[in-house]
C-alpha cells in the first residue's frame, strides 16, 4: 500500500513538473521577438581593422571597420575576413545546439541564393566539445543547406567580436565597415533589410 502511494505521488510531482515546464517554455516562445537591427556608429575604441584596403576607403566619412579574424573552410583552408574586402558581407555566428539558430538558417540559405553577389560567411562556433567540426557538417547536410561553413576552432571569430549569445549576425560594407547588426534570430525581414544596407550604392 504504502508503495502504491509513492508511486502515485512520484508520478504527480512529475506530471506537475513537466506541465510547468510545457508552460514556461510556451510562455518564453509567445515572448521571443526577433531582434531588430542596430546600426553601427563609430566608436573611437574600435581600432582593429579589416585590412589596410578598407581604411583607404574611409577618407571624409568616419566609419566603424570590422575586425579581422581567421576561420577553416570546409577543406581545412584559412579563410579571413580581409580577404572579401571589396564584397559586402552577412556575417553570421551560429552553433547547432542553438535552437534559434536553426530556426533562422532557412531563412539564410534562401537569402544565400537570391544575393549572388553578398559573401555568406556562415560562421560555426567550433570549440570541439559541444560542437564539432562533423556535428557541424552533418546538420548543414542533413538540412540540404547550399551555402558555405567556415569553423571557427581557435575562436578568432567570436573573440573578435565578444560573442557570448548566439545567433548574432553583422552586415559588412564592401569598405569593410560594420554597417548594422543584429543580436539573437532575425526574421527573414529584417535579414533583407540588412542586405540592403550593404548593398545600397
Amino acid at each position: 500500500m504504502k508503495k502504491t502511494i509513492g508511486w502515485i505521488a512520484a508520478v504527480a510531482v512529475f506530471v506537475v513538473f513537466l506541465v510547468g515546464a510545457v508552460v514556461l517554455y510556451n510562455r518564453l516562445s509567445a515572448d521571443y521577438q526577433p531582434e531588430q537591427l542596430a546600426t553601427d556608429q563609430p566608436s573611437p575604441s574600435q581600432t582593429e581593422s579589416a585590412g589596410d584596403a578598407a581604411s583607404e576607403t574611409a577618407d571624409e566619412e568616419e566609419v566603424v571597420l570590422a575586425p579581422d579574424f581567421t576561420v577553416l573552410d570546409e577543406a581545412g583552408n584559412e579563410v579571413k575576413l580581409s580577404d572579401f574586402i571589396g564584397k559586402p558581407v552577412v556575417l553570421n555566428f551560429w552553433a547547432t545546439w542553438c535552437y534559434y539558430c536553426k530556426e533562422e538558417m532557412p531563412d539564410f540559405n534562401e537569402a544565400y541564393a537570391e544575393h549572388p553577389d553578398v559573401t555568406f560567411l556562415m560562421v560555426n562556433a567550433t570549440d570541439g566539445v559541444q560542437e564539432t567540426k562533423e556535428t557541424a557538417q552533418a546538420y548543414v547536410a542533413e538540412q540540404g543547406f547550399s551555402f558555405p561553413i567556415y569553423f571557427d576552432t581557435q575562436s578568432s571569430a567570436v573573440s573578435a567580436y565578444s560573442v557570448t549569445g548566439f545567433p548574432v549576425t553583422y552586415f559588412i560594407g564592401k569598405d569593410g565597415s560594420l554597417v548594422a547588426h543584429g543580436r539573437g534570430m532575425l526574421s527573414r525581414e529584417n535579414l533583407e533589410q540588412g542586405i540592403a544596407m550593404i548593398t545600397e550604392e
